[in-house]
């Protein structure tokens, strides 16, 4: 299996007001987001990819038109969790590429969620 993966970055403010009035997260805050896609296949294009990277280049078009410096709680159904927001990227790409395998996300340097179904 070839496997590929393209790095989006984006800065927005979010806010759990699910949790707890105490807990960290219920604060207003912010963080510079790191999404990552992968996408995998057993054959190759006649080009030799499993995707062009440049055919990413909606992603990247669809983040900073929605995400970049906005406030997720606004552009978000549901929760703005990293867990979330994996779902989330996943479900765009894999409505685009079907060679969708998983997306990453990172809000902090130690701190990665995944969907991968």
């Amino acid at each position: 299996m070839y496997r590929i993966t393209k790095e989006f970055h984006f800065s927005a403010s979010h806010q759990l007001t699910h949790l707890p009035d105490d807990h960290q997260c219920a604060r207003l805050h912010g963080h510079n987001y790191i999404v990552i896609v992968e996408l995998a296949g057993a054959k190759l294009n006649s080009d030799g990819f499993v995707r062009d990277y440049h055919e990413l280049a909606p992603l990247k078009n669809y983040i900073d038109g929605t995400f970049d410096h906005r406030h997720l709680n606004d552009v978000m159904d549901g929760p703005s969790t990293a867990e979330n927001m994996a779902r989330h990227f996943y479900d765009w790409c894999a409505a685009r590429w079907p060679e969708t395998t998983a997306v990453r996300i990172s809000e902090t340097p130690k701190t990665w969620a995944e969907y991968r179904p």
